[in-house]
């Protein structure tokens, strides 16, 4: 009878212990809709169907959000000047962040015709994320852009850490910028995209913040690889990078706190397995 009650005793001690809604593996799967997709059930269902056929995951135990015009706007409006209506937020998104071990980006290159999913990985670690598989697809042709706002979300609500919104923005300005710059001069996006990765590289090795500077270190790399873009193009790129660079005390701060959670969520400081067993261990003991 005393080994009963001490059993009891261990069983209420363990459930007050563990958070509730735990489980082995945290559930780190995030969709985000375009609201013009979500509106539309053939639209979600083809976007689902890419989801379903790419990311082998449960849709239906997924988080799942709906991004805005508004949300697209309220980064978007103040740096490149565009608005979004709601029926051209048709971008969608899928975050795994148990596939945590690199940053990669899966890009459905029949639907989403300007940013490639180098793009997105350049933006997104300018936002300081380093980590996860991000799926990005739409239901009709697309140029991808305001997918960043939903993958930015899904980050926020996969860790439960806001990403400050001047690092958002600068993120958003990095894919802005380079969308327009393929749009207008037609270079190769994979080209422009390597560059600006190479030459934030740089910039970030040495603290760069001067514009000058910026613009003859893109001026060098164009002319040593034989890129043909524009001085407007390179001005615009300056100052993107630039901005990206003006944020990176804020970058840091929350490369710290997400890296908290993934050591939480992934540390093996604590163990059910463990508990379990000095629980067995004590009763048989007594």
């Amino acid at each position: 009878m005393r080994k009963i009650t001490i059993a009891i005793l261990a069983l209420i001690v363990l459930a007050m212990i563990i958070p509730i809604g735990f489980s082995g593996e945290a559930n780190s799967v995030v969709v985000t809709y375009g609201e013009a997709t979500h509106a539309n059930s053939a639209y979600k269902s083809t976007v689902d169907d890419f989801f379903n056929s790419y990311a082998h995951v449960d849709l239906n135990s997924a988080d799942s959000r709906i991004i805005y015009a508004s949300d697209v706007n309220k980064i978007s409006t103040g740096i490149s000047g565009k608005t979004y209506s709601s029926n051209q937020i048709l971008s969608s998104a899928l975050l795994d962040l148990n596939d945590n071990d690199n940053l990669e980006v899966s890009v459905d290159k029949s639907k989403i015709k300007t940013v490639t999913g180098d793009m997105y990985i350049s933006a997104l670690k300018s936002a300081g994320i380093t980590k996860g598989h991000v799926y990005v697809t739409s239901p009709v042709s697309a140029t991808g852009e305001s997918a960043l706002a939903g993958i930015m979300n899904s980050y926020e609500a996969a860790t439960n850490v806001e990403i400050p919104e001047n690092v958002k923005e600068a993120a958003a300005d990095e894919i802005s910028t380079q969308a327009e710059i393929v749009d207008n001069s037609g270079v190769d996006p994979n080209s422009l995209s390597k560059l600006v990765d190479d030459v934030k590289q740089e910039v970030s090795k040495d603290n760069i913040t001067d514009h000058n500077t910026i613009v003859n270190i893109i001026n060098n790399y164009v002319q040593n690889n034989n890129i043909n873009i524009t001085n407007t193009d390179i001005e615009n790129l300056a100052d993107s990078i630039e901005q990206v660079q003006n944020v990176q005390g804020d970058v840091n701060y929350y490369k710290g706190q997400v890296s908290d959670f993934m050591g939480n969520a992934t540390g093996n400081d604590f163990s059910i397995d463990g508990i379990l067993d000095w629980i067995k261990s004590f009763i048989n003991g007594i």
